[in-house]
């Protein structure tokens, strides 16, 4: 570690976001706190907020790596994709595989609450929002006539699901509800999902007999 002096904020920053990934990593989020990044990369707490607004900050900066890890594994099993229902069963694998892998990471991702009455920044928004469009594609393949809004909904329907499973799988609650597999559980989900969109979309609207109700468009 050089002396203080050495270093711009900007390797300051850096260091403690790299020593506060891997604390994370370990101990999960309850073993974070400034004192200890600061007393790890040799600075005082007062230097952390500095480069960083407050501990908000600095833990939101690290789930958005966290974000943008999960973003280049799921984009890359995309991007090999060739049939859409296959794709989405595929991107629902690397999601489970990545909380698998990255456990503590993972849960820090969803289960950081910010302090009250702080705004979740516009950038932060958009790796979230990006996530989701790699889902939005191969549903929009699997079923073209679903309208952009629905698109979206259906694929934050479809990750809830997929996502709950993993929660059940981290926290050992799998056998509790008799489940066989977890990835088993996940392509029953996902394979059920996409046969009932494609059956609901599917279906003729007839109007019951006797009414005057009217097929939408």
């Amino acid at each position: 570690m050089g002396r203080r002096n050495d270093h711009s904020r900007q390797e300051i920053r850096e260091m403690a976001l790299q020593v506060a990934e891997k604390i994370v990593a370990k101990e999960g989020l309850q073993g974070l706190n400034a004192r200890k990044i600061a007393s790890a990369i040799g600075y005082s707490v007062g230097s952390l907020y500095i480069v960083f607004e407050n501990l908000d900050d600095l833990i939101l900066q690290v789930n958005a790596r966290s974000l943008d890890q999960l973003y280049t594994v799921i984009s890359k099993t995309e991007q090999q994709c060739r049939q859409p229902d296959a794709c989405l069963l595929a991107l629902g694998q690397a999601y489970l595989e990545f909380a698998m892998e990255q456990p503590q990471r993972w849960r820090t991702v969803f289960e950081y609450q910010r302090t009250k009455d702080a705004e979740i920044p516009s950038w932060y928004r958009k790796k979230i929002f990006r996530l989701f469009k790699l889902v939005e594609k191969p549903l929009l393949e699997f079923m073209p006539t679903l309208e952009p809004h629905l698109c979206a909904q259906t694929a934050r329907a479809l990750w809830g699901g997929v996502h709950g499973i993993c929660i059940l799988a981290l926290t050992g609650r799998l056998e509790i509800v008799g489940a066989d597999s977890v990835q088993n559980l996940m392509e029953l989900l996902i394979t059920n999902y996409l046969a009932g969109l494609k059956n609901v979309q599917g279906t003729p609207c007839t109007p019951e007999e006797g009414t005057t109700q009217e097929c939408k468009a």
